[in-house]
């Protein structure tokens, strides 16, 4: 009989909230500690100009909290397929471009792989979303050749891909006592993907897979779109998006998309941007709302913000309603935020998505009775609504939790396993 050994390879989602690493070996739990004690990292890397280094993960939130001099730096993976990736950001009065800052979390995601499992990996397989740009097969391979070589930078050998869905399909499939026909729902931060596929206990040792994989799909709709909703929507307003200048005219808007979206809330702390918003501010009708904004950027609290509002939506998924409290801006201010508006100012988003998974049903050439189980991953794939969309479209299947977090890069494990042994 044959003794089980560890694999060679690991397995490594790089999410846009949050990464896990994943490695098979007997006797142990797949993913592997990236953080005191914890299976994800978050995608999060904070330049602390007080003490003059970089940290990571939770550390990088904490001092960011503590109110350290700094550059926060979060959704990294968004710029993949973006044209921002070709361009620099200051950093403590350096030029780094956006190419560096992947490189630097992703060696760090490695390095802490490696020191977890006690041992170095050459071989990887990554996952990537369906699409990282929507409608643009040439930018999309433009991103992951991009994600590739900067994998192979940090120092992996052989490096290959698997989409995300289908990482969490082989997760799922690793516990199922029968044959089913799937559809794994990942919502993640940056991308929402969709595979149906046939899983099976007797299909699990099989290499070759494309027979079973009957459709795959995605769309660019994920929790940091979620949180710009609720932000511009719900947030925003009382500093002054949507109100009027004097002539009636709009306030310019561009500064609240900067605020409301993860990776461009440092493009408001640029001197050309403080400029502008001086320019309007002797023509609005609300100045009170205008000197909060003002207030929010020289405090540079845009990320606290942002993290609140990522806060107000998953306490939303529990309540009908939330209070957002917003006393470092003014004594006494808050936010009232309500499910049903939250809801509404995502409508737009979650027709997409079951556009997306009807698309997927017709591609497969399936009825929607034919499914026999939905299986959830990603952290925002708990958003009510979403799953209320999802089964709608399904209602006769059966409705699975995955690991919300830690699927894919178990997944990814399994699939790192098969191909390097």
């Amino acid at each position: 009989m044959t003794t089980p050994t560890a694999s060679r390879a690991c397995g490594i989602d790089f999410g846009t909230s949050n990464s896990t690493a994943g490695w098979l070996r007997p006797g142990h739990d797949t993913l592997l500690q990236l953080e005191d004690g914890k299976i994800t990292l978050p995608s999060v890397v904070f330049f602390n100009y007080e003490e003059d280094h970089a940290c990571f993960g939770r550390a990088a939130l904490a001092e960011y909290m503590e109110g350290y001099e700094g550059r926060l730096m979060r959704s990294l993976k968004s710029l993949l397929g973006s044209s921002l990736i070709d361009s620099q950001t200051e950093v403590q009065g350096k030029a780094l471009p956006f190419r560096y800052l992947l490189k630097l979390f992703i060696q760090e995601l490695k390095n802490r792989a490696e020191a977890s499992a006690g041992r170095a990996f050459d071989n990887v397989v990554l996952g990537r979303p369906v699409y990282f740009v929507d409608d643009n097969p040439q930018a999309d391979k433009l991103a992951e050749d991009t994600l590739g070589a900067i994998a192979r930078e940090v120092g992996f050998k052989d490096i290959s891909f698997q989409l995300e869905p289908i990482a969490a399909a082989f997760d799922y499939e690793s516990n199922i006592q029968k044959e089913e026909l799937v559809l794994i729902v990942d919502i993640g931060g940056g991308t929402s993907d969709f595979t149906l596929i046939r899983l099976s206990p007797e299909r699990r040792a099989l290499d070759e897979r494309r027979g079973d994989i009957l459709a795959t799909g995605g769309v660019h709709i994920g929790g940091t779109d979620f949180d710009r909703q609720l932000s511009l929507h719900g947030v925003m307003p009382l500093f002054g998006f949507k109100t009027r200048l004097r002539n009636n005219a709009e306030m310019p808007s561009s500064q609240y998309f900067n605020l409301a979206t993860w990776h461009t809330i440092n493009f408001a702390y640029t001197r050309k941007a403080w400029m502008d918003l001086q320019d309007v501010h002797r023509d609005v009708a609300e100045p009170q709302k205008l000197d909060r904004l003002f207030k929010l950027i020289q405090e540079r609290a845009g990320h606290w913000l942002a993290m609140e509002v990522e806060a107000a939506k998953i306490a939303l998924s529990g309540s009908d309603t939330h209070t957002l409290l917003l006393d470092p801006i003014e004594r006494g201010l808050q936010c009232e935020l309500a499910r049903q508006d939250f809801e509404t100012s995502i409508n737009s988003l979650l027709d997409r998505v079951s556009t997306t998974v009807c698309k997927l049903l017709a591609d497969a050439g399936l009825r929607a009775d034919q499914v026999d189980t939905v299986f959830f991953t990603g952290g925002s794939s708990g958003v009510p609504a979403l799953r209320a969309g999802v089964r709608g479209l399904l209602p006769n299947a059966h409705h699975v939790e995955g690991n919300l977090f830690g699927s894919i890069g178990s997944g990814l494990a399994i699939e790192a396993m098969k191909r390097y042994g």
